[in-house]
């Protein structure tokens, strides 16, 4: 399997940035938590795939030491960025398996999305669907 190493970084980026910025360095530990939401906890898988598990005081790669100091810095995404690229180029297998985790990942993001069509009466601000509410805003009528 031929991956994209370009297109397959910058489809993970998201996710390893926004678990670097959730866990900060401590996102390689080796302790399972359940992440917040779901591109925090596909991030962390991902990392920990790319650069392996490690105990909480142990180092981590600098990247992401750096990162978790600053996880808005350009810079620093990018410098993560290269290193998982470096990573990846090395290891076709990994690459390989990394792709696998990105579309599973998208798939998961994917399958909570969908178009709801409502018909509310008065100031309504929820809409009751099959698996709970959602808070929705409602065009009047008269602006279709």
């Amino acid at each position: 399997m031929s991956v994209d190493l370009a297109a397959l970084v910058a489809a993970v980026s998201p996710w390893a940035t926004a678990a670097v910025a959730s866990y900060g360095a401590a996102v390689l530990a080796q302790a399972q938590e359940d992440a917040a939401d779901a591109t925090v906890g596909w991030g962390r898988k991902i990392l920990q795939r790319v650069f392996g598990t490690h105990a909480a005081e142990e180092e981590v790669p600098e990247a992401i030491a750096e990162l978790a100091q600053a996880p808005d810095d350009a810079d620093l995404q990018a410098a993560l960025r290269v290193q998982i690229r470096k990573a990846l180029a090395a290891d076709p297998g990994l690459a390989a398996e990394v792709a696998r985790m990105v579309e599973q990942a998208r798939g998961q993001a994917l399958g909570g999305q969908g178009q709801v069509n409502a018909v509310a009466t008065g100031h309504a601000q929820q809409a009751n669907l099959g698996q709970g509410t959602m808070s929705v805003s409602f065009a009047d009528q008269r602006e279709r």
